[in-house]
């Protein structure tokens, strides 16, 4: 069975590893997606939960497939 905690967590790893890799702030990526950076933390500690709508946004202001973040 999946673990909905364990999955938000690594979903966020992914999340945060991505923006690393571009070299975005947290302040940056939240600006690009019009959204609260507060929000981009939350998605990377595993605390909060994101649309399938929001996760496809993600991937396309990071420039990256959907995949990468869907590792788990």
């Amino acid at each position: 069975m999946y673990n909905q905690s364990e999955i938000l967590k690594q979903f966020g790893r992914n999340v945060k590893a991505e923006r690393i890799r571009k070299g975005y702030s947290q302040e940056t990526l939240s600006e690009k997606m019009g959204v609260n950076r507060e929000y981009i933390s939350r998605i990377e500690r595993g605390i909060q939960n994101m649309s399938l709508a929001k996760i496809t946004s993600l991937a396309n202001y990071l420039e990256t497939d959907i995949q990468s973040l869907l590792k788990f």
